[in-house]
Formats: C-alpha cells, structure tokens, sequence
C-alpha cells in the first residue's frame, strides 16, 4: 500500500532499472518517501548515506534535505557511483549536492567528522551493521536521525529458527537499537523494514 501511494518520476525509474540491471535491490517506492520525510523532518543539511546503488536512495533522501543540502554517499562500486551522478542530474540536482567517496564503508566513515550530520542511512553489507552504527552515533548531532533499511530480511529476522549470519546481524542491530539509552527507536514496515532511531 505504501509503494502505490508514492508516484515515481522519470530520473528515479531510470535509477531503478539500473539498479535491476546490476542485479541489486534499491529502496522500495514506500520507503523512498519515508526517508524523504525524514530527512525533512530534522531539516538536513549534511546526510551520509552508506551504500549508493544507482541513486534510487539518494534523490530520496536530497529531495528532503535542504535546498543548500549537501549528500555524502559511499560506496564500494565506482561504476553504480557514475549512475548515481547521472541519475541525480536528470533529477535536477547540481553537482555540488553530493560527494561521492567510493570505498568500504568501515574504511570512509572514520575519515568523517564528528557530529557533523543530521541524518545517517545505512543500505550496505548487513554483515557491518553493528559497526556501522558505531560510527553513525559518533557522526550524528543531537536530534539526529539513523536509518537501517531492510530490517525484515523477507521475513526472516523475525522468524523461528536458525537463520544465515547476516539475518543474526540483523537480530543483534535491532536489539541494540532498541536496548539503547540514548536513542529513540521504530520499525517502520515499508518496504523490507525500516529500522529508525532518533539520538537523544
């Protein structure tokens, strides 16, 4: 029901049929406009954003921000990176609106400053996510926001029984998240999960 709700324009289709193309998943149309929201929500200025794909994400995201907004997004594919340039121009954002860093995520996000961002929105290897929100805490202001997409992993996190590795990484974030002093947390159930939390 949320995917039907959000219309899609031509750069994001374009976005998302590269993203097929290449084999990989982007955000669901549902949970593009959550992260729209969200980011207009706390008014963002600066947002890191831990996997790029082909951008699907990324206009989302610099749809919500500010107008002087700038996107800081990582990823270990150069070339899914030259998608999402291209991809972000046909949506009408100027070059400076996104820095591009290619790269593993755990080797970049040390690199950036502390409590320099508003908004953190991780869609990289599940297998890193405990310590991606290591550094997303440290990068976050106050009243910053940390996103994790695909919390639900079809289903599985949640489920019975023994599950791969990354679906137990999955467990121990969400417990984590929600365990935690300093954050404030929710599961939104768009798209394959999700998993929010405001820093006090």
């Amino acid at each position: 029901m949320a995917d039907a709700f959000v219309a899609e324009d031509e750069a994001l289709l374009w976005a998302r049929d590269r993203a097929h193309e290449a084999g990989l998943r982007p955000v669901s149309p549902g949970t593009g406009a959550a992260l729209c929201l969200l980011a207009a929500s706390v008014d963002a200025k600066a947002v890191a954003e831990i996997g790029t794909g082909t951008g699907v994400s990324g206009i989302h995201l610099l749809r919500g921000m500010r107008p002087d907004g700038v996107l800081t997004t990582v990823d270990p594919e150069p070339e899914r990176q030259q998608f999402a340039k291209q991809a972000f121009r046909a949506a009408g954002f100027a070059g400076n609106r996104a820095r591009f860093i290619p790269g593993r995520a755990l080797d970049v996000l040390p690199r950036l400053a502390d409590g320099g961002y508003d908004l953190v929105f991780c869609d990289g290897d599940r297998l890193e996510c405990l310590e991606c929100l290591g550094e997303a805490l440290r990068l976050l202001r106050p009243g910053g926001l940390v996103c994790f997409e695909g919390l639900f992993a079809d289903g599985r996190t949640f489920g019975p029984g023994p599950q791969p590795v990354e679906v137990t990484r999955l467990r121990d974030l969400s417990r984590v998240v929600r365990e935690h002093p300093d954050l404030i947390p929710s599961l939104l159930p768009v798209g394959d999960g999700l998993l929010c939390a405001v820093v006090r």
